[in-house]
This record gives structure tokens, sequence and C-alpha cells, in this order.
């Protein structure tokens, strides 16, 4: 299993390589996250042992279960890229390093509380007309940098995150985050971090400036079923 799974991941650092060359970008400035969702920890053993220190989980519960089995990679870096719910900030922030989906000041005040060492973290924008989507309306985005920025001292703003919608290209969509980024960076001046892209859009997020991708199956291989 190494051996395909160091395949795909090579495969897909290519791509990433000669998508970044395309639009002139240096790819080094890219940090490529591989999304572990539902694969067993031993699988993020593997990745580690073929480079990968950044890795990115959508459930609190995975998260919180993966970084304890894998305490002694003390290099690994935890993405929480799903919905996070103010009961669960706490062990949210107990195990993440970053925190992709704040999009409410409730959620932003409920890791703020919970204290310690700073935690990044970006604002998630909704790139559809649908409320009930997860994210920020791009109307209350600077409101909600501003908050961040002054009501939680804990966290640091490190820029913003979106899924590109179902109906819609992904280069016109993450076109529209380039410029959400930008009207972030106005509040926070460096809150450079774009996260965009995930397995089958990721080549689009980086011509549109995407310095994090979500990669999932892609380099882990089919998905296994839900535990």
């Amino acid at each position: 299993m190494t051996d395909d799974l160091a395949a795909r991941l090579a495969a897909v650092d290519a791509r990433i390589d000669v998508a970044a060359a395309a639009v002139g970008r240096n790819p080094a400035g890219i940090t490529r996250i591989v999304v572990t969702k539902f694969h067993q920890a031993e699988l993020v053993a593997e990745l580690h042992a073929l480079g990968v220190r950044d890795v990115g989980e959508n459930r609190q519960q995975e998260l919180t279960a993966k970084s304890e089995l894998l305490r002694r990679f003390d290099d690994l870096r935890w993405h929480f890229i799903g919905q996070a719910q103010t009961n669960k900030a706490r062990a949210i922030r107990e195990s993440a390093s970053a925190v992709h989906s704040v999009d409410r000041p409730r959620i932003a005040e409920a890791l703020d509380a919970v204290g310690g060492e700073t935690l990044d973290v970006l604002l998630q924008v909704n790139l559809t007309e649908d409320p009930a989507r997860g994210g920020v309306a791009p109307s209350g985005l600077e409101g909600l940098a501003e908050h961040v920025l002054s009501a939680c001292p804990t966290l640091r703003l490190r820029g913003v995150m979106a899924v590109a919608p179902l109906h819609e290209a992904p280069a016109s969509a993450f076109e529209r985050l380039a410029g959400h980024s930008s009207r972030v960076r106005s509040v926070a001046p460096d809150a450079d971090w774009i996260s965009a892209g995930m397995t089958g859009d990721f080549v689009e997020a980086i011509a549109a400036g995407a310095t994090h991708l979500r990669i999932g199956s892609a380099i882990t291989g089919p998905r296994p079923e839900r535990r």
C-alpha cells in the first residue's frame, strides 16, 4: 500500500508543480494538506514517513482520535477543515494547528475562550446563494475579520477558505474568493492564506492564488465507508 500511496502523492505533487509553473508561481509557496477523512491513523503514519506534515480532518472526533494516536509525530500540523461547533471548540483547539472554518463570531469566541497557544484561523466564505451552506456571507466578511482581530486575542487571522459550488466553474468561484481575500487583507494585511482547491479542482485554485490545497482521495485513494 505504501508504494501506491507514494506514487499517488508524487503524482499530485507533480501536478501542483506544473500548475504553479503555468501561472508563474513558486510551488514552495503552496501548502498541500492531505485530507484523511474516514481513513485509519495508520495511513497518516505512512504519509508522515513519506514526508507529509500537513493533514486535514473534517470531523472533530477523528481529529481528536488520530492526533492522540499519533502524538509521537510532534511535527504533524493538523488542520480542521469541517464545520466547527461551539460545543466542540475545546476539543478542536486541543488538537488543531489551524482551523479553516470560522464563519461566525460565536465560533471564533468559543475557540478563543479555550485559551492556550495562538491558534491560526481562516474565515470560511459561502460562495453560494444558499444561506444554509457553511461560511460567512461575503457581505459580513470584513465585520467578522474585525471581530476576530479585536475580540479574540488568542486567534491569529490567517486568511480565507471556501469550497467551490457544485454548479459553477471552479475557476470563477476561486476568482471571487481571491477578491474576498483582498478584502480581508484590507482589514488584516498579513492574512494572506487562501485555502481552496480539492482533488477535482486544485489546479484552478492554484491559478487563482490558493496557498493551501485540501486534497484527499487523489492521494489517499478511495475513501472507506464511514465508521
